[in-house]
């Protein structure tokens, strides 16, 4: 016991700064990618084959603008983003500097996933309320986005829990946070019951959320 009190007493600041950035990182992160993403992803929806604004130049457009983006995984995006991130952040290091590159990585993802939910919503449902006069975007807002909760907000946890995984893979270029933390102090300097701890904070906070997205969507389908 005397061992965990002196660990704890050393590290415990480290820790929970650690994990109060990876908490920034990946709220501030997913707030400006559903920003972005969700209308991409609706604007996918509706101007794909067979809608009433479909377009083949802007569909095609925007599905090699988000197939482009995800073919790079997230390390090699980080580096070539890094003139863009000084000019849009000032810094390219710490919390604030890699906002830019996970917002990058995670918006085109995020804009897939809102659009298989988003196509998932009864064919009937859509015609029910087009025969009623529903159009453009309120058919988005009151109808596709409403009957997709569920689907949405698992596909939202999916994505929070991809961006956990990026920002400890940020933590490789001194973006700080738990992978920072893994990194500098766990394996640079040896400190394996740094790693052991960080590793076990991490699976901890992916099944939390796992658990908390699975439970709202299940209300959500209940109508809850």
């Amino acid at each position: 016991m005397s061992g965990i009190s002196v660990f704890l007493r050393e590290w415990a600041p480290y820790i929970a700064q650690a994990v109060g950035e990876t908490f920034v990182m990946v709220g501030v992160s997913l707030a400006f990618s559903v920003a972005i993403a969700l209308p991409l992803g609706a604007l996918l929806v509706v101007t794909g084959p067979g809608r009433p604004r479909a377009s083949r130049l802007v569909h095609g457009a925007l599905n090699l603008l988000i197939n482009l983006v995800r073919s790079l995984p997230f390390i090699i995006l980080l580096f070539f983003m890094l003139p863009v991130t000084k000019a849009i952040a000032g810094t390219t290091i710490g919390v604030r500097g890699v906002i830019v590159p996970l917002v990058a990585y995670s918006a085109p993802y995020i804009a897939r996933l809102i659009e298989s939910s988003l196509l998932e919503v009864d064919r009937g449902v859509i015609e029910a309320y087009e025969a009623m006069g529903v159009r453009g975007r309120d058919l988005v807002v009151q109808v596709l986005i409403r009957e997709a909760r569920p689907s949405l907000l698992r596909s939202l946890t999916i994505a929070t829990i991809g961006l956990v995984g990026a920002t400890a893979m940020a933590g490789l270029v001194g973006a700080g946070g738990l992978g920072d933390l893994a990194y500098r102090f766990g394996f640079v300097r040896y400190e394996n019951a740094v790693m052991y701890v960080t590793v076990a904070l991490l699976i901890a906070l992916v099944q939390l959320i796992q658990t908390i997205g699975n439970g709202l969507a299940r209300r959500l389908s209940k109508g809850g």
